[in-house]
């Protein structure tokens, strides 16, 4: 039978970033897999059918290990470029975003948070951001 309540899950606002770690053999995905590549055990994202999975939030310190500066931003952008760059956590899950620093540095050690990364009309959208 349809349940109509199942949009309510895509309709909540995030405003936090986690990884998923699988309730079979604790192997830590991001972003969340629908079946895990170690032990095939299925995520279910209503938890309506398959066990729950352990949300992981992706925040706190971090090491940079690859960065970038963007300047062929899309249109709405009032600045002349964005940086972004790839990070490790201490869990070795990798995850990318928003730079908030002037002079990133290979290796250097930072602080990710999820924060406002965009604005589309009234919406806004949470992402990464690390300093």
């Amino acid at each position: 039978m349809f349940d109509p309540d199942i949009y309510k899950l895509y309709e909540e606002k995030e405003e936090q970033v986690f990884a998923f770690r699988c309730p079979s053999c604790k192997k830590v995905h991001y972003p969340a897999p629908m079946i895990c590549d170690k032990c095939n055990t299925r995520r279910d994202p209503s938890n309506v059918y398959f066990s729950e999975w352990e949300k992981i939030p992706l925040q706190g310190e971090c090491t940079l290990l690859s960065w970038t500066k963007v300047y062929a931003l899309p249109e709405g952008y009032e600045v002349p470029y964005l940086l972004f760059g790839i990070v490790e956590f201490q869990n070795k899950i990798r995850a990318s975003g928003r730079l908030s620093i002037e002079r990133p540095e290979t290796g250097m050690k930072l602080n990710a948070r999820v924060d406002v990364v965009k604005k589309r009309g009234d919406k806004e959208i949470h992402g990464l951001i690390f300093s």
